[in-house]
Formats: structure tokens, sequence, C-alpha cells
């Protein structure tokens, strides 16, 4: 019986890249295809949607920005919230159920379009507490994977090696690698003998995607998520991103010393003098250069910003939060964070789908056998 036209997008690991390589995927399929599908049987982090539905938030993603016309359960069949594992470990949840889900609206997305992209959650393993891991997913769906992993040379075989294996076991294909992040340097190095640790399986080097600066680069509005918090001024460059990241703690006249433009500052409410510098400096270009100094502002510490501080950061209309914590605490999550695409982040899209259209040989991504 011969495979349905689709392809499952699995991963090495979480944070890998995939959403940003299925956004590429899309974007190039698109280009070859007349419709083209997209689903995520069992998804994780979710929201509501139409005050009803609970969806995976890459759903939400690809949905929106492609418009496509399917249904938002069938798209995200399978939700798996806090509490889920140990009701399906009580039988409170039936495997039979969740598959059927799983199959039923991969079968209804795959009659309607010519080509789907089905991209998976985690590693190969995640879901197996309950039977629903991607390798199981697809080869329930009868379909060949891709494994997108992180650009480098031994660790990444390694990580390969226990996915690729968990394949094997199922009996599933992997028709092909895609790196992702691949630094500059690195790149030739990569391309000279990563398809050479790949021919013990027989496995083709489909893509090797590099490293870019903007698509790991957070906007302030991803940190108004962060801090589950909202912007007090500059929602109109909410999705700016920022050269540089800096905490400012120290003197206002080395502070001065040192100010650069399009910089985002984490400094305690307390310190006026340093907002009012950057505020300063801010309306200065503005009206005397008639450019925008492009400065970003993380408010900390217990005590909010002074009403009368709020009103001169509105007035110089630069993005700036308030986080309800020490500058420390700030700063520490936010170097652990890892900023994922969104739908009204336009410029990110763009440059995720310009790298991936132009790195990955679509031609080996279709080839079956």
């Amino acid at each position: 019986m011969s495979k349905p036209p689709a392809i499952f997008i699995a991963a090495t690991g979480q944070n890998v890249g995939k959403t940003t390589l299925c956004l590429g995927l899309i974007a190039g399929l698109k280009k070859r295809f007349n419709a083209v599908g997209f689903i995520k049987p069992v998804g994780q982090l979710h929201v509501k949607v139409d005050g009803k539905f609970n969806v995976d938030k890459d759903v939400v993603l690809f949905k929106e920005h492609f418009q496509l016309p399917a249904d938002w359960q069938d798209m995200s069949p399978v939700i798996i919230p806090p509490g889920f594992t140990r009701d399906f470990l009580d039988n409170k949840v039936s495997e039979e159920v969740l598959q059927s889900r799983i199959l039923n609206a991969f079968q209804k997305i795959s009659a309607a379009n010519a080509y789907t992209i089905v991209e998976g959650t985690g590693h190969i393993g995640v879901g197996s507490v309950i039977n629903m891991n991607n390798a199981k997913v697809a080869k329930a769906l009868g379909l060949d994977v891709v494994v997108i992993a992180s650009g480098g040379l031994g660790s990444t075989h390694d990580e390969l090696a226990l996915n690729i294996s968990m394949c094997q076991d199922y009996g599933v294909k992997v028709r092909g690698v895609i790196l992702n992040r691949v630094v500059d340097e690195k790149l030739k190095m990569i391309l000279d003998y990563f398809p050479k640790t790949l021919k013990k399986w027989g496995i083709p080097l489909i893509g090797c995607v590099p490293y870019n600066d903007l698509l790991g680069n957070p906007s302030i509005k991803d940190f108004e998520y962060l801090f589950s918090t909202a912007l007090i001024s500059g929602e109109r460059r909410k999705y700016h991103h920022y050269n540089n990241l800096r905490l400012v703690a120290g003197s206002l006249d080395a502070y001065k010393e040192e100010m650069q433009p399009n910089e985002l500052i984490i400094t305690p409410a307390s310190r006026e003098d340093i907002i009012m510098a950057i505020v300063q400096r801010n309306l200065e270009s503005s009206e005397i250069d008639g450019v925008e100094y492009g400065s970003g502002l993380i408010l900390t510490s217990r005590y909010p910003p002074t009403q009368a501080i709020i009103n001169q950061i509105r007035k110089a209309d630069f993005p700036a939060l308030y986080a309800p914590l020490c500058s420390y605490d700030a700063m520490k999550m936010i170097t652990s964070f890892i900023a994922k695409i969104r739908t009204e982040d336009v410029v990110k899209v763009k440059k995720a789908i310009k790298l991936v259209e132009e790195n990955v040989n679509f031609e080996s991504l279709l080839l079956k056998g």
C-alpha cells in the first residue's frame, strides 16, 4: 500500500527548532502543491481558541499564518494537559480513543490537501507514557520521518542514534535528517563530515540550516509573556528586536558613557536617574535627529515605578514593562528563556521561512522509496 502524501517531522529534543523548520517547509511546499495541510497529533503547550477548544500553540501559528481551513480539533486532535498522564494510568483515558482521534483527524486533513506536514512533539520518545510516542504515531499514520537535530557533529550524532534507533524499533523509515542552527564557522565541516556519519544508517542529510541571530532574539513582547505582565509603553514597537541586552545598576555617569542605540535595559524601578537618562536620549533622538533611538526597558524590584515616571516613559513612547521581582531573578529568567516564534512577529516568521527554503533539499524531502 502506498504511503500518504505527507511527512512526519520529528526532532532529537525540545527547542531544536522544529516549529521554525515546519514554517519553512510548508512555505516551500505551497510553491509545489496547490494545497498543503498541517497537523500536530499530540500537543502539550496549548491555548484555548474560540472560547472552547484547547489546541497546541504551534497549530495557532500555522493556521493563522498560512490561513489553513482545517478545523482546530482536526489540526490538534490530542492535547496532554497537566494531570492527563495520571488519568491515562488510572484507565480514565483510552489509548484506542486517542489513536482513533489522531487517525480520523489526519485522514480528513490529508484528504483535503495535496501534501501534509505532521509535526511531532519533542524527541521521538515523547508521549511514550501514554503509548503515543512520535515513532508509534508515525507508524500508525503510515509515514516516513524526517528528524531535526542541532547543528553539531559528535553530540548531534549521538542524539540522532537514540532517536533513529527508536524509529527502527517501530519499523518507521527515517527519510532524512535536517541540521538546524549550524554556526558559520562550522558549516563547511558539517557539510563535509555529517553525510559520512549518516551512511551507516543509509540516511541522507537533506538540509543544513545556518544559525541566525534574529531567530533566537526575543522581542519585548516575549518578555511580556515571560513575566506575565503588560507593556506600560511602546505597544507599536512590541515586536522590535534589540542588538544588546544589559543590566544597569551602577552610576549614572558610567551608564551615560556606555549608552547605545537599540539596546534593551534592565534596571530597578527605583533608578529614576537611569530611567530619565533613557527617556531623554530617546526624545532627543526623535526630535533632533529625526530617528528613533530604539531603547527598550524592563523595570524590576518589589515596588513599581511611580506614575510620574510612567508618564515620562510614555512621552518618549519606547517599549517598557515592569516585572515585580529583583533584577537578579529577572536576568536569570531571561538568560534561560527561549523565545518561540509568534504569528504576529512577521519579521521573524519571514526570516525563518527564507532560511529553510534556501537550505533544505525539497526534492530529497519528497522522495519516496
